[in-house]
C-alpha cells in the first residue's frame, strides 16, 4: 500500500488556523522575561540588521530593537503581529513586523546580520527548508540564533501528551526535535559553522493551580486549543485530565493550589553562517 502524498497547503492552513486561534499575546507575556534574556545573551549592536522568524507578538524582535538593532519581524499570523506593531509603538521603537513563511522568507539574500527565532522556526514543518532559508537570508558571517524547546522538557512532554491524542501530520518531524543537540547540529552543517549549543532554564510560574494552568492554555494558546476543538467530548475530557496529571506532577511550588512553578528548558542554538 503507498502511502498518502503530503498536502502541503492543507498543513500551512491549519498550522495558520492554530496559531491564529486563542490569543498567543496572553501566553507570549509569561515567557517574556525569558526572551528579554536569550535576547541579552548574544552580540546585538546597534544597526545590525536583524531578523526575528516567525516572530509571534515580538518577544525577541522588541528586546533586539531596544538595543538598536534594525529589527524584521515575520510571522503567518497576522493578528499576532498586529499585536507586535501595538508593543513597539508603545516604546517608540520602530519595528518592521511582516507576514511571511519561514520556508519561503520574502527577503533577498545576504539580507541580514543576524537571525533570531525563539520558540517560532521549529514548528514550521519542513525542518530543511527552514535551515536552508534562514542561511539564505544571512550575509556571510552573520549569526543564527535560535531557542527550541527540548526533547525533554516540560514542554516537551506537553507536545507528546497532546500528540497521542492529535496524531500529527505524517512524514512531518516533531517541531521539538529541533531542541535536540545532535539533530539540530545535523539540520545546520550544510549551511553554518561554529554551531554551539546550550540546555537554558526558563520557568513557566503562574497564579493559578494545574488545573487552572490547562484552561489557561485550552483558552489562550492555539495549537491546544485547536487540539481540543478536534476531539469528542470523551477526548476531551481524557486530554484535559492527562494535561492536568502532567502539570500537578511537575509543580514545584509550595502553594499548589495557588501556584504552579514549572522548571523548564530550551536549547539555545548559535552558529555563524558559512
Amino acid at each position: 500500500m503507498f502511502a498518502q502524498p503530503v498536502d502541503m497547503r492543507k498543513i500551512k492552513e491549519s498550522m495558520r488556523a492554530s496559531w491564529m486561534a486563542g490569543d498567543f499575546g496572553v501566553v507570549a507575556k509569561t515567557i517574556a522575561g525569558g526572551a528579554e534574556q536569550f535576547v541579552g545573551r548574544l552580540p546585538i549592536t546597534p544597526g545590525m540588521r536583524l531578523l526575528d522568524v516567525a516572530c509571534g507578538t515580538g518577544n525577541t524582535a522588541i528586546p533586539a530593537a531596544r538595543l538598536g538593532a534594525v529589527v524584521t519581524g515575520v510571522d503567518i499570523a497576522p493578528n499576532l503581529l498586529a499585536q507586535g506593531r501595538e508593543r513597539a509603538a508603545a516604546e517608540g521603537l520602530e519595528v518592521s513586523f511582516d507576514e511571511g513563511d519561514a520556508e519561503q522568507l520574502p527577503y533577498d539574500d545576504g539580507s541580514f546580520d543576524a537571525v533570531v527565532t525563539m520558540f517560532g522556526a521549529m514548528f514550521a514543518p519542513r525542518y530543511k527548508l527552514v535551515a536552508a532559508e534562514m542561511a539564505r537570508v544571512l550575509k556571510s558571517g552573520g549569526l543564527l540564533a535560535m531557542a527550541n524547546w527540548n526533547p525533554e522538557s516540560f514542554s516537551g512532554q506537553m507536545f507528546r501528551l497532546g500528540s497521542n491524542y492529535v496524531a500529527p501530520p505524517p512524514g512531518i518531524a516533531p517541531p521539538v526535535m529541533w531542541g535536540d543537540e545532535a539533530t539540530v547540529r545535523e539540520r545546520l552543517e550544510p549551511h553554518f559553522s561554529e554551531i554551539r549549543t546550550e540546555l537554558i532554564p526558563i520557568d513557566f510560574d503562574m497564579a493559578t493551580n494545574a488545573a487552572g494552568a490547562v484552561a489557561f492554555f485550552r483558552k489562550y494558546f492555539g495549537p491546544t486549543q485547536m487540539a481540543f476543538s478536534r476531539l469528542d467530548e470523551d477526548g476531551q475530557t481524557a486530554f484535559a485530565l492527562d494535561l492536568e496529571a502532567l502539570w500537578a506532577g511537575a509543580n514545584v511550588a509550595e502553594d499548589k493550589e495557588n501556584r504552579v512553578l514549572i522548571r523548564n528548558k530550551y536549547l539555545q542554538v548559535t552558529a555563524v553562517r558559512s
